[in-house]
């Protein structure tokens, strides 16, 4: 194989490796996004109030499924790589809830825009009806992170594939008795 080939094939392995890890991103963030607007909907049925927005979930998980993305690739956190796992975990738990809020405010002002109440009446939504739920909402997602980022990093430490393995995989009769009794 040529040294153009060789990187032609790195490239394309390059590519299929982030697109996996994009998708894996934006599927665990979906479905959590998801299941949270269900709550919030579920809950304001209750008081027969209609809500269906769903695709901010959705839109919100693509998003931030590639901001994940570019700070991996900036090594966010690269500082904490040597201390134990809790804190590159927390670390990033917190940058990204951040960044969950910060993308509450702007759903709240682009809601704020569309129905005519331009950039000022996005912002008084959110200082009147829309604080405590974005508040919440960011607590609820610190905590959503913590375990995501925790499998990241374990991810990081073990090597590449290792926990898609461990889960994903049978392993051997010995090597899940180490002591090589039989067991039935």
């Amino acid at each position: 194989m040529t040294n153009a080939n060789k990187k032609k094939t790195g490239w394309k392995r390059k590519i299929v490796h982030e697109m996996i890890e994009y998708c894996i991103n934006f599927v665990y963030l979906a479905f959590f996004f998801g299941f949270f607007t269900w709550y919030r909907r579920l809950i304001l049925a209750e008081y027969q109030i209609s809500y269906l927005n769903y695709g901010v979930s959705v839109i919100e998980a693509l998003v931030l499924a590639k901001v994940i993305m570019v700070g991996v690739a900036l090594r966010l956190g690269r500082w904490l790589e040597d201390k134990p796992l809790i804190f590159p975990t927390l670390y990033k738990a917190v940058v990204f809830t951040i960044c969950v809020g910060v993308f509450g405010v702007l759903e709240h002002t682009i809601s704020g825009f569309l129905h005519g109440k331009g950039l000022a009446g996005g912002v008084n939504e959110i200082m009147n009806k829309g604080k405590y739920e974005l508040l919440t909402r960011c607590l609820v997602i610190f905590f959503a992170f913590i375990p995501f980022f925790a499998f990241k990093e374990l991810g990081r430490i073990l090597g590449e594939g290792k926990i898609s393995e461990l889960f994903f995989r049978r392993r051997a009769a010995t090597e899940s008795n180490p002591s090589g009794c039989k067991t039935d």
